[in-house]
């Protein structure tokens, strides 16, 4: 079982900014990597992904602009850098990992393995 592990969240004000984690301690070889959110009485909704290289990345709608996937395959881990955020950015930010497929995408079906999440709260 590959184990995925976020960290980095916590309480910020409006329009500050945060970087997430997301680190393998297993050192396991996976492909695109994503993260979700989820707020409460909410469904889980995709924020970014990375491809396996690095190369491509995407976001949401919502994010677009103010957040920045990144991934650093030698030490496996992703990053979600978070600028000018929003009271409606707070939830509970998932890391995503895929053991196959190589290109990302924002549906969590295409994701093998999950951390526990980090609780972002931004307040106005």
């Amino acid at each position: 079982q590959v184990q995925v592990v976020e960290s980095g969240g916590g309480l910020v004000q409006a329009g500050g900014s945060l970087t997430l984690s997301c680190v393998l301690p297993g050192r396991n070889l996976v492909y695109s990597m994503g993260w979700f959110r989820q707020a409460p009485g909410k469904e889980r909704e995709f924020v970014a992904w990375i491809n396996w290289t690095g190369e491509k990345t995407s976001y949401a709608d919502s994010v677009k602009g103010r957040f920045t996937i990144s991934r650093d395959n030698a030490q496996y881990q992703a990053y979600l850098q978070m600028n000018s955020l929003k009271p409606e950015d707070t939830a509970n930010y998932y890391c995503a990992a895929s053991g196959r497929y190589y290109s990302g995408s924002s549906d969590p079906a295409a994701y093998d393995y999950w951390g526990q999440g980090t609780q972002v709260t931004v307040s106005s």
